[in-house]
């Protein structure tokens, strides 16, 4: 198959397990533009390419879901107030560190919306991971020039009047769905680590998602839904179109073991 080569917008945030490099694969399922939901928002990708009059937008991780509705209201006060963090004497382990401190104890939510992008962009990779005991806890990333998004964060907060931000399990969301609206799955994939949130994603919210992605597909909802190519995942999306992929993915900090990896989308429609 030949690759869709599409520009398309990017987030301002990094993410692990992003679909940009996939959409061209994603989008065309999604073909309507009254409503899109997306209880698995991540780094919004889909949002950002999509063209629906409405979004529904949701995640469990409540410090992430804060940032977007920062930006969204704030607009340019914020996104100058990020930029000051993005000094070069902010990029050395100790003041890291003592940002990061910050964030897990402070009681202001716009200057922890700020460090926590400063932290995607100045810690590991892009990871977002917590702890119980010590809240979050992703190490430094130790890059020469941390990349201040200033470009997508501006098209990000034009093209969110359009959106309502929630953080919330994905079930609630999913109650909200209605007939004609578009539905987008990204869940933590199945297998992979899942210190994302503090409870992380178990079998039981897989099965349950899939249940429920069927349900509201027989009442005339349109899911598309993304995984791991798994004999389990085909088996619990039965029913569903399946098509699989190699992926590449990015956590390993030596990039020639970056492997590649079987992805499927499961397209009720």
């Amino acid at each position: 198959m030949v690759e869709n080569k599409t520009k398309y917008v990017r987030s301002f945030l990094k993410w692990p397990g992003n679909k940009h490099k996939i959409l061209g694969r994603i989008l065309p399922h999604l073909k309507g533009d009254y409503k899109l939901i997306d209880p698995f928002l991540g780094s919004a990708s889909i949002f950002l390419n999509t063209s629906y009059k409405r979004y529904l937008l949701a995640d469990k991780n409540s410090d992430l879901i804060y940032l977007y509705q920062t930006l969204q209201k704030e607009g340019e006060m914020f996104i100058q107030l990020c930029k000051q963090l993005f000094v070069p004497e902010n990029n050395n382990a100790d003041c890291y560190y003592r940002l990061r401190n910050e964030f897990n104890n402070s009681r202001n939510s716009t200057r922890k919306a700020s460090i926590f992008l400063y932290m995607n962009r100045f810690g590991f990779n892009g990871m977002v991971r917590y702890s119980k005991k010590s809240g979050y806890n992703v190490p430094f990333g130790l890059y020469d020039r941390p990349y201040f998004p200033e470009t997508e964060m501006h098209y990000f907060y034009k093209k969110s009047k359009n959106a309502v931000f929630i953080s919330e399990d994905f079930e609630k969301t999913l109650s909200r769905v209605r007939a004609g609206s578009d539905l987008y799955l990204d869940p933590p994939y199945f297998k992979s680590f899942a210190g994302y949130t503090e409870n992380g994603f178990s079998i039981q919210d897989q099965e349950r998602l899939a249940t429920k992605a069927k349900q509201l597909a027989k009442k005339g909802v349109v899911v598309v839904l993304s995984n791991h190519d798994t004999e389990y995942t085909r088996g619990i999306y039965e029913g569903a179109k399946i098509n699989s992929f190699p992926v590449q993915r990015n956590i390993s900090c030596d990039g020639n073991n970056r492997k590649k990896a079987q992805e499927l989308l499961a397209v009720w429609a």
